[in-house]
């Protein structure tokens, strides 16, 4: 895979913005970049995340606690002399390490999984991850911790908390085809959004959302549709 940038976004859905705001930008201290409004009543404000994204979807409409496989963020943070164990408003638990630490350079994410040995596969088949230890994975410099869960399951995007990863690529209907191919789920084909970017999403076995997105502010000037 030919990634556009080496790092994964991180979506989050909530109906508390306010409080999410607070938490993610006060206590948790990153930068807030921009609002996008994506449409279908969500406003997503987007945070720097150690050369990621950070994006909080706003919803106006009250969103349900559906489950999901993403089960904690953890971010390296220079002004941890120790890691700091948070939760935010929707309840999703958020860790500030040192960096280094647990292998977190910049970002990892705890992903739960009824299958650890098939996803491991699937990331390196289709994301070209690297493997760090036992059930760990790094994707660009992002971490991904697989922790096995038997009830794992990812119930939907839009509900409240932890709900989907994004990957920016260079080819996002090529790479599309290509996960397929190789045995992620097609949840939505490629789509056009203006100038601004194509997007489709694929889910893992236990339903876990994946965003391909080729962002022209990245990769250059659209293709045509």
């Amino acid at each position: 895979m030919e990634l556009a940038k080496p790092h994964l976004d991180c979506g989050l859905y909530t109906d508390h913005i306010d409080a999410m705001r607070a938490f993610y930008g006060e206590t948790v201290g990153l930068p807030y970049e921009e609002l996008l409004k994506a449409g279908g009543g969500i406003h997503q404000h987007r945070y720097g995340l150690r050369g990621a994204v950070l994006k909080v979807n706003a919803s106006r409409d009250p969103l349900a606690d559906d489950p999901t496989t993403l089960r904690r963020l953890l971010i390296a943070d220079e002004r941890a002399a120790e890691p700091q164990v948070l939760a935010d408003p929707e309840g999703l638990a958020v860790t500030l390490v040192p960096p280094g630490a647990f292998g977190v350079d910049t970002v990892g994410v705890q992903w739960a999984s009824t299958d650890p040995d098939r996803l491991g596969r699937l990331l390196a088949e289709g994301f070209d991850a690297v493997p760090v230890d036992d059930d760990a994975w790094r994707v660009g410099t992002t971490l991904l911790l697989v922790e096995h869960d038997p009830d794992a399951h990812h119930a939907g995007l839009r509900a409240r908390g932890f709900r989907y990863l994004t990957v920016q690529v260079r080819d996002v209907r090529a790479e599309h085809a290509r996960l397929v191919e190789l045995g992620w789920s097609e949840q939505s084909k490629p789509i056009r959004l203006g100038d601004v970017a194509y997007i489709s999403f694929v889910r893992d076995p236990d339903g876990t959302p994946i965003e391909i997105s080729q962002r022209a502010s990245l990769t250059g000037p659209l293709p045509a549709g």
